[in-house]
């Protein structure tokens, strides 16, 4: 019998589910994350240490590739996290459709702050509570059983919301509407993602590649800005990281633990139809009358038809 999510409402959020739940043996995530304990689900930027290509024994060269990705894919989340600055080891942060657990567990070895992480795969919590205590921080970085757009956390809970690569699962003003729910006056609000970049066109081939082998999503650069703005998270920092995410997807290209999913992301990313974005927004401070302004979506949107 396949175990039931929490508060999953629909056909493609469960199939989002059944990927990720079921997603028990995939090397790509699980060897490399047995080098130090963290294990990711999301990619990469900045160039690789091109003497790994050189390497000419095969199974030397294949590690040496692997200690490589995981080593990119950990610096993401340095860098992801980077617009937070100084933030306080009295601080909370929550993260939204955590995984494995790996983003969590490195912002609080960077931050010694607490992290709560939302995802609505069990088997998943499972892995990054078992990761969290190994690490000795299971009182420090938690994770719950729920979906990312109905946190269960009370109002003005966090200082700062993050999500790395998860954002292509919800619809967005229900996910905005969530984060600005539970973030304090001024708190921020992360965003990486990959998305179509509007100025080539909506409908790129590439995305409904991807779209079909993760079972996501993918929104464009406008509907992530506007949607923001929509719901009183106004962004300080753009960062079109299209560019220093190809190194990565070419070193993908060149392990046994490729899938196929790299060309797509390769075409796509040279030719600019689709970006790799990372957005930082800050949520509206207090009002005249010392509260935080509401953040609804106006009237006049509509769901987002699935691509």
């Amino acid at each position: 019998m396949t175990p039931q999510p929490p508060d999953v409402r629909n056909g493609f959020e469960q199939a989002a589910f059944e990927y990720y739940d079921n997603k028990r043996a995939d090397a790509l995530n699980l060897d490399l994350g047995h080098e130090d304990g963290f294990y990711h689900h999301h990619f990469a930027i900045t160039d690789f240490d091109r003497t790994v290509l050189a390497e000419e024994r095969p199974e030397l060269r294949e590690k040496r590739v692997r200690s490589e990705l995981h080593r990119l894919e950990t610096h993401q989340v340095t860098a992801f996290s980077a617009v937070l600055g100084d933030f306080p080891p009295t601080g909370r942060i929550l993260d939204a459709g955590s995984g494995r657990g790996g983003t969590s567990l490195l912002l609080h070895q960077r931050y010694g702050c607490e992290v709560d992480a939302v995802n609505f795969s069990g088997y998943q919590n499972g892995f990054a509570r078992e990761a969290a205590t190994a690490l000795g921080v299971a009182d420090r970085v938690r994770f719950h059983d729920a979906n990312m757009v109905h946190t269960g956390f009370a109002d003005a809970t966090f200082d700062a919301v993050v999500t790395n690569e998860t954002t292509m699962y919800v619809d967005l003003d229900e996910a905005f509407t969530e984060f600005a729910r539970v973030l304090k006056p001024l708190g921020r609000y992360v965003l990486t993602t990959w998305c179509i970049n509007d100025a080539y066109g909506t409908t790129p081939v590439e995305a409904a590649e991807i779209d079909e082998h993760y079972r996501s999503r993918t929104h464009t650069r406008d509907e992530y800005l506007t949607a923001l703005r929509d719901h009183g998270l106004f962004p300080y920092q753009v960062d079109d990281l299209t560019e220093p995410a190809i190194p990565y997807w070419e070193l993908r290209t060149h392990s046994r633990l490729a899938t196929g999913i790299e060309r797509p992301y390769l075409a796509s990313y040279r030719t600019n139809r689709i970006n790799y974005m990372r957005i930082a927004s800050r949520k509206a401070g207090t009002g005249i009358a010392g509260r935080a302004p509401a953040a609804t979506a106006p009237d006049r949107r509509m769901p987002r038809p699935a691509r």
